[in-house]
């Protein structure tokens, strides 16, 4: 009102006014919802036959001038943890069209003196600001049939960089350390550019099949050679084959990494430095009720005001598919507690099928993807595949749409 109110009722109407607008302050408003919609999109199609399986979907996004450059790694998939050459594609438009795949030359199948031939899976690039390069880093893998064999002959990480372009040369990260002389591998695993550019991670590893250790680690990399300069204190874990598939983030300058178990929980731990982690801890509500997973792994989507968890857990809707691989869920994390809030679970990717009485035509979700694509979206890139339709499955991206802009892409 820009008058003095002449009449008792325009009187009233104003002190009422007023007395809402003193008595306002005095209510902590709820805070609106962070996630404003998610939307999934099929990339390529598999499921129908007319293309093939892609999976291991894993994206970053490059500075480009015009625009960023969105970069994805990815393989096919004919079998159980059988896999085909790592190929890679990009988007100019936020990825909403795409190059075709191509083969990335390094990380190829090569024959070896042995009788296996040596492939690489588990690929996960990432932007490298102070060389302008994106690390691709999986770990080797070995064939000598028309499947995978468990008794694998020692494994370790395998990268390779890409610049303007154009990949270098297939490289394998050196760690000669005998509690990794099964395995070392930091596959699947999301890592942290440090502001000095060292690299941290975490690494899994193993002397044996079973009680594998997880540790951070941190490298040095210069654009073409990464070392490890530092391996920090061991998580310890006896169940099955130990600590599986971390994920590293920095978040409000602490380090949270998440760790794939094989006794129906997924852990946590958190640390100053990425070195030294404290005690971990099984996911759980923030109740305190457990969620029940099956050896899947998790990764966290980083907003700058919340930290969220990316995983599969068991549900009702999912109680007869195998591992419960779907649908995929986020939640925000308690970063204090260690503890998801279950009044924010959403589905990121649902279950397509019936997962009670149709198991066997559910596709399975679960090596997945989290990037930060721009300060309005973030993505979620996943390959289904159905063990029961020949391993047929679409290549997906969950794009997650924030109501307020996260400050965190782009670093």
């Amino acid at each position: 009102m820009d008058r003095l109110p002449r009449t008792r009722r325009e009187f009233l109407s104003a002190l009422g006014a007023g007395a809402l607008a003193v008595a306002a302050p005095l209510r902590a408003a709820a805070p609106e919802p962070l996630v404003a919609s998610i939307e999934k999109i099929t990339l390529r199609r598999g499921r129908d036959g007319s293309g093939p399986t892609w999976f291991h979907p894993r994206a970053c996004v490059v500075p480009a001038p015009g625009g960023p450059l969105a970069l994805m790694t990815l393989q096919t998939i004919a079998g159980s943890d059988y896999f085909g050459p790592v190929h890679w594609m990009s988007s100019r438009d936020l990825g909403r069209t795409w190059t075709d795949p191509q083969p990335v030359p390094a990380l190829g199948r090569v024959a070896r003196n042995d009788g296996w031939s040596e492939g690489v899976c588990d690929v996960v690039p990432e932007y490298h600001p102070p060389t302008g390069t994106v690390l691709a880093m999986g770990h080797s893998v070995c064939y000598r049939g028309p499947k995978f064999e468990t008794a694998q002959p020692p494994r370790w990480p395998v990268y390779a960089a890409w610049k303007n372009g154009a990949w270098g040369p297939r490289r394998k990260l050196e760690w000669d350390d005998p509690r990794g002389a099964l395995i070392y591998t930091n596959n699947c695993g999301q890592r942290v550019v440090l502001p000095d550019g060292d690299i941290a991670f975490v690494m899994s590893f193993g002397a044996k099949r079973t009680s594998r250790s997880a540790a951070g680690v941190r490298c040095s990399f210069d654009g073409e050679t990464l070392a490890i300069r530092r391996v920090g204190r061991e998580i310890r874990h006896a169940a099955g084959r130990g600590m599986l598939e971390p994920s590293l983030v920095r978040w409000r300058d602490r380090f949270f990494v998440t760790l794939r178990a094989e006794d129906n929980r997924g852990y946590a731990a958190t640390s100053d430095d990425g070195l030294v982690f404290g005690e971990k801890q099984a996911w759980a509500w923030d109740d305190g009720e457990p969620l029940v997973m099956s050896t899947t792994q998790q990764h966290w989507l980083a907003h700058s005001e919340a930290l969220f968890l990316v995983y599969t857990r068991k549900d009702a809707s999912n109680v007869k598919v195998p591992r419960w691989r779907a649908p995929l869920f986020m939640a925000q994390v308690d970063p204090d507690r260690l503890r998801l809030r279950r009044d924010s679970e959403r589905i990121v990717l649902p279950l397509v099928g019936d997962g009670v009485n149709a198991p066997d035509d559910v596709a399975y979700s679960g090596n997945f993807h989290p990037v930060n694509a721009a300060p309005g979206e973030s993505w979620v890139t996943d390959g289904e595949m159905l063990p029961k339709r020949g391993f047929k499955g679409d290549l997906l991206l969950s794009r997650i749409r924030w109501a307020r802009p996260n400050l965190l892409a782009g670093t």
